[in-house]
């Protein structure tokens, strides 16, 4: 029986323009940057997949990286779309991004206009699409000139392989230029995708600021610090967790006796606001106007569920801002 999207699925979601531009996107969007890959079971990335549908979430980010092994994400969503969702492309948002290493050779990663032009068609090509949505430049490229890369970004555009591109890990000041340099070439830069977080603030050192003036919008990446803002590292390190099964980018040296007692004062602040500490920490960033949505991850379809409860409430006081605030130091 093939795949039917729940008629209720835009009811409960909350929507944010983007910068000033004519998209909105779902409060939260899913990322498929772990659990999507060959490595994982691919009915059960099917139904996280489904369940964030049904659930009123339409933006789904990749990268021509995420995996393991590289580029599986995208084949494996390729395969989920064809086979489910091929009377619903155009209610999805679907993004991908290039910039981190994908293949040998010195043409493989970074910025160029050759690297950039040829891994959107393989990643259009994984995915078996026309097109995405939105692309991005993964990261700053410190040796490719800025226009380079941007005059990329516009051509991708203009050759219809993409509507809208972004920005991500761009520092404020280079944010500027990129978002400059492509306003004078006609292709508005749409959107930028930072890592951002309670335990990381560097957005707020002016890089909102700027995406505020210039109309960009903001989604931001990593948003429970790798799992460190949820309660599950409160009693010990569980076997199944990150840290245990991979410590690839969350070892357990970052678990400090001052790291714990943070999380434990953030919990106590979540429970005083009768939220978990995740959905406190999902809510804490979409306080702010200036965030478009926030991505997710999801090992299962039942946390793509449990993460959309922090919808529930995205107020805080004052003196919330200000306990929290003293909290994080």
């Amino acid at each position: 029986m093939s795949y039917q999207a729940s008629p209720n699925r835009y009811n409960e979601m909350l929507y944010r323009r983007c910068g000033k531009s004519g998209i909105r996107l779902s409060a939260l969007s899913l990322g498929l940057w772990h659990n999507f890959g060959f490595v994982n079971d691919l009915e059960n990335s099917r139904n996280i997949i489904k369940t964030a549908f049904d659930a009123g979430i339409t933006h789904f980010d990749l990268a021509n990286n995420y995996g393991p092994p590289p580029g599986s994400a995208e084949e494996n969503f390729g395969k989920i779309l064809h086979a489910d969702f091929s009377n619903y492309r155009d209610e999805l948002i679907i993004s991908s991004k290039a910039g981190y290493l994908m293949w040998d050779g010195p043409y493989g990663e970074w910025g160029s206009k050759k690297y950039l032009v040829s891994s959107l068609d393989q990643s259009l090509k994984r995915m078996k699409l026309d097109y995405v949505d939105i692309f991005y430049h993964h990261r700053p490229d410190p040796d490719t000139p800025l226009e380079e890369t941007m005059r990329t970004l516009d051509l991708m555009v203009r050759q219809g392989k993409a509507l809208y591109v972004g920005i991500s890990n761009y520092p404020a000041a280079e944010a500027k230029k990129a978002i400059d340099i492509l306003n004078q070439l006609g292709t508005a830069c749409l959107i930028h995708q930072p890592k951002y977080s309670m335990f990381e603030r560097w957005v707020e050192g002016g890089l909102l600021d700027v995406l505020e003036n210039e109309g960009v919008g903001c989604i931001p990446f990593s948003p429970l610090a790798q799992g460190l803002l949820t309660d599950k590292y409160l009693h010990g390190i569980p076997k199944d967790s990150r840290v245990a099964t991979s410590g690839v980018f969350l070892k357990e040296s970052n678990i400090t006796p001052a790291v714990i007692e943070k999380i434990s004062k953030l919990n106590d602040v979540a429970k005083q606001r009768n939220q978990k500490l995740v959905h406190m920490a999902l809510a804490w960033l979409l306080k702010d106007e200036r965030i478009t949505s926030v991505l997710i991850g999801a090992s299962k379809p039942e946390q793509v569920l449990d993460s959309i409860k922090c919808l529930d409430n995205i107020q805080f006081s004052e003196e919330e801002l200000k306990t929290i605030n003293t909290i994080l130091g």
